[in-house]
């Protein structure tokens, strides 16, 4: 049986980003939790890219931040260049991205988590799940102790039965060289969770010194940095440079010539990978037209000569690993410190969750990250914090925080998860959400903070400090819209610059800023009573005006979407007694009981013919049930 140790409210098994942030909600909202790691010097490791954020995953740091987690603030305490991506587009693209220390980022994290009360870490590998009449009762370690909890969070990552890959060798291994998870993937199967295969790789680390940059186009950082959390106004830092070469003809040709050799091609891979990070083997079969592609080479830190090859991952052999390395241009020397290679792993069907990211059928168990088929260090630790705020919510009998599509990222990625399922790694796009001009990057807090606030993950002083940033907001919205500019040499003039048209009358301020060619910043020059506001405001400011059209079309769209969500649908229904459905639909909606008609809308197979049937059941149902209350 084993010994039996401590009891906990909550125990969380891995300590990678979905665990640490599930972790820190956890204890933070008053439950005593444990977070279990294989290894203890890998809390927040990063064994693919050293960076945080980027298109669509920068609104998911801010959001995590906006709730009161820890990814943002850990991003700029530690980071070593950061860029703003998509500035020549529209703001509901733009996305931070940072290059990250990566130790100083995994020191980081770990400290946090040794400070946090209420919070115990512990290195032993969680081997089984213990559950009585299918509800979570604890947990055993590999040492045969048994601990336990009311409720249990999967954080796997990509260690359940790990296999690297490199060329014709494959061994059992989990990220980085460190120890696979091969005993629970047994215990999940008992408890008649059916795992798939995916696959995820990473390329090759450099050494610095035997790099030719002068070839290569530098890439420095953005003065200023904009910080990922709303805590931090500015970051005053010294940043490093990034740089970015491209494939050749060679190289490609290296490929072609040694597809055959390829684990991807030869079957030796049985895992599915991701369709927008693929292996580079995989970009020159699927792109043959293309003659180059991009690879930056990135830090791994600033006490480290390693550097990274993004976009350059393959699980090639590590002979024509060597080969591709030197066929692109300032890397004709390298000294390849670690191969690249190409890891397999268990994870969940993700249509057994509810929204909750709670097991249908196991009471007390929830996951998150990379073992609910999602990729990325960003999609983990959004789904973490949701998973750690929601295992505490039930064991106090409370309703779950559950985002819907119109709140947050978070809400698209989890919906997307529970409803549709996947195929592949899961990887969070700014065109996998509709309502992505409302779901902007500077307003995450205003979205969001109120409901940290109210489950008691951001402080009292940060809550203050942020209804004082939106009572500025709105004062400054308030002040443009009412002010009138008339017509004068000075104003005409500076309309002129511009490249805008000259006023003959009276015009508001708000209407020339609603003018492409006019920012806020030019406009102080005629507008010489604008009190002195942080950027943070500012551009809040100049969105809300400047797209003011776009973003009420956009709300009177959400507000549709959420008559939808708010039709519940009773959760003892009976689809197959339902005349008129599809049969596809039935087996679809039995098997995936939606909570609402807008998710049962969203999942594949169900027709909008379908939820007009469902609709019609659903008003007969209300209406006979108003008659009897009568």
């Amino acid at each position: 049986m084993g010994i039996t140790f401590e009891e906990y409210d909550v125990i969380v098994v891995g300590a990678g980003h979905a665990g640490c942030e599930a972790a820190l909600a956890a204890a933070r909202m008053g439950a005593k939790t444990a977070v279990f790691t294989i290894n203890m010097d890998s809390i927040a490791n990063m064994p693919c890219n050293p960076n945080i954020g980027g298109t669509a995953k920068g609104h998911l740091v801010r959001e995590i931040d906006a709730l009161g987690g820890e990814m943002g603030r850990c991003a700029d305490k530690t980071l070593i260049q950061s860029r703003t991506l998509n500035t020549t587009k529209g703001p509901a693209v733009y996305s931070l991205r940072a290059q990250i220390d990566r130790r100083s980022y995994q020191r980081e994290m770990k400290h946090t988590l040794e400070l946090q009360e209420n919070l115990h870490l512990r290195q032993e590998e969680i081997t089984d799940l213990l559950t009585e009449n299918n509800k979570i009762v604890g947990v055993k370690t590999h040492l045969g102790i048994i601990y336990p909890c009311k409720a249990v969070i999967l954080t796997t990552g990509t260690f359940l039965k790990g296999r690297i890959i490199i060329g014709d060798v494959s061994y059992s291994s989990g990220p980085d060289g460190l120890f696979p998870a091969d005993r629970l993937s047994e215990s999940l199967k008992g408890l008649g969770i059916e795992l798939l295969r995916f696959k995820t790789g990473t390329p090759a680390r450099i050494n610095r010194r035997s790099i030719d940059f002068s070839v290569m186009t530098e890439q420095p950082g953005d003065n200023p940095i904009v910080p990922f959390s709303f805590e931090h106004e500015t970051i005053d830092r010294e940043q490093v440079s990034c740089y970015l070469t491209y494939t050749t003809e060679k190289t490609h040709k290296i490929i072609r010539e040694n597809l055959h050799r390829s684990p991807m091609y030869s079957g030796t891979i049985e895992g599915i990978g991701p369709r927008y990070c693929p292996s580079f083997e995989d970009k020159v079969v699927r792109f043959a037209d293309k003659e180059r592609h991009q690879v930056f080479v990135e830090p791994m830190g600033l006490d480290t000569e390693e550097v990274y090859l993004q976009g350059f991952s393959t699980s090639m052999p590590v002979d024509v690993q060597i080969e591709m390395v030197r066929s692109l241009p300032g890397l004709e020397n390298a000294q390849i410190m670690r191969y690249a290679y190409a890891i397999e792993y268990d994870c969940i069907n993700p249509l057994i969750l509810k929204p909750s990211l709670e097991f249908k059928k196991i009471d007390g168990l929830v996951s998150a990250g990379q073992i609910n088929g999602s990729s990325g260090y960003e999609e983990a630790a959004a789904q973490g914090l949701i998973a750690g705020i929601n295992a505490v919510l039930k064991l106090h009998n409370k309703e779950p925080l559950i985002l819907d599509r119109s709140q947050a990222y978070i809400g698209v990625l989890i919906d997307d998860l529970v409803t549709k399922g996947t195929k592949e790694p899961y990887r969070m796009m700014t065109s996998r959400a509709e309502y992505r001009l409302h779901l902007r990057q500077d307003n995450a807090d205003a979205r969001l903070t109120p409901i940290g606030y109210k489950l008691g993950l951001i402080s009292e002083e940060r809550y203050q400090k942020f209804l004082k940033k939106q009572q500025a907001i709105e004062k400054e919205i308030e002040r443009i819209r009412k002010k009138n500019i008339t017509p004068s040499i000075e104003v005409n003039n500076f309309l002129e610059r511009c490249g805008s048209a000259k006023i003959k009358s009276g015009v508001k301020l708000s209407d020339l800023l609603k003018r492409p060619e006019i920012t806020y910043e030019s406009l102080r020059e005629i507008d010489p009573d604008r009190p002195e506001l942080p950027a943070s405001v500012t551009e809040e400011v100049a969105i809300s005006i400047k797209y003011e059209g776009y973003i009420l079309k956009q709300m009177q769209q959400i507000e549709q979407f959420k008559k939808m969500e708010k039709s519940l649908i009773p959760e003892d229904i009976d689809y197959n007694k339902i005349s008129g459905l599809r049969l596809e639909a039935r087996q679809k909606l039995s098997e995936q009981r939606p909570v609402s008609l807008g998710q049962a809308s969203r999942i594949s197979g169900v027709s909008p013919a379908d939820i007009s049937v469902l609709v019609i059941y659903l008003n007969a149902i209300t209406r006979r049930s108003n008659e009897n209350d009568e």
